[in-house]
């Protein structure tokens, strides 16, 4: 059962941003967002996506800074997912806030790369589809039904350099070491739709809290010095993002890296204490999003 935008939520974000900005957010959170997709460049391209669409009678719109994405316009979920192109792995309905992070990590073929909460998988194939298979990338999902989840989304993509761990992150052993890592971590889903459901409470965004502090401290063991990391929630609140980011950076030797903004134009974007992070707004296009760059020293 749906319920309303929940009293200790709004006092939370009257605490962290202005009225203004406060209003933005809740305008955000009562629209319904379109469907987007992304391409799976392993199996096709853009061009002929487009043109399957177009066959169908679906209008779409185009995303500035992805130009794998786009926007459909005047069709819902269902009717996406009876298309051949769907069905056939060709694309992968993701929102748009959920591609930012594997953009940003920038990963490169022949890296060994590290996504420590992967289920369902659409930034594991996503990071596949930029390499074009040819990074190596371990997979971790410590649950076994949500792991079973991202093998068929991996299988379905063809995305076949890729590792799946069912494995808690924070258990992997201290001898493995990766050059890049993204750490979606989970979190209260403050940014999305979440908020109107049941269970999210304030013990939801506390539980999340301790566990994103220890999967960002693995993440920082297991990277290799001079190496980055991805740090990302759905969530806009402060205490699942920047205080976490502050709190395991003052006991390890490592630094943010401020995200090239350039790169990403049109992203709605709320204000961040800390310098070159960004959190996304949640707007009709949007999900409230936050994404930071780490690099170990």
């Amino acid at each position: 059962m749906k319920k309303e935008i929940p009293q200790f939520l709004l006092e939370i974000l009257r605490k962290q941003y202005d009225e203004k900005t406060l209003q933005k957010i809740m305008e955000g959170y009562k629209i319904e967002r379109p469907v987007t997709l992304r391409v799976n460049t392993i199996k096709t391209n853009i061009e002929k996506i487009k043109e399957d669409l177009t066959q169908a009678g679906i209008k779409y719109k185009e995303v500035i800074w992805n130009k794998d994405a786009l926007i459909i316009e005047n069709e819902k979920e269902g009717k996406i997912k009876k298309l051949g192109i769907y069905i056939n792995g060709e694309i992968y309905l993701q929102s748009l806030s959920s591609m930012i992070p594997p953009i940003v990590l920038n990963p490169k073929a022949g890296e060994n790369i590290l996504d420590m909460a992967a289920a369902p998988g659409g930034k594991t194939t996503q990071i596949a589809s930029i390499t074009n298979n040819k990074a190596m990338i371990t997979a971790c999902e410590k649950n076994k039904i949500r792991a079973e989840r991202l093998k068929y989304n991996l299988q379905k993509q063809s995305a076949r350099c890729v590792n799946v761990m069912v494995e808690d992150a924070r258990k992997l052993d201290d001898f493995f070491s990766f050059d890049k890592i993204l750490l979606d971590a989970p979190c209260s889903g403050s940014g999305t739709d979440n908020i109107k459901e049941e269970n999210f409470t304030i013990e939801l965004i506390n539980r999340a809290e301790k566990t994103q502090e220890e999967l960002l401290a693995k993440a920082l063991n297991l990277l290799k010095p001079g190496k980055e990391m991805i740090y990302s929630t759905c969530s806009i609140l402060r205490q699942e993002n920047e205080n976490i980011i502050n709190k395991v950076l003052s006991k390890v030797n490592a630094e943010i890296v401020p995200i090239d903004s350039s790169k990403l134009v049109g992203i709605p974007q709320l204000p961040t204490i800390i310098k070159g992070t960004i959190c996304v707004c949640p707007t009709e296009l949007y999900e409230g999003f936050y994404i930071a760059k780490v690099v170990k020293k």
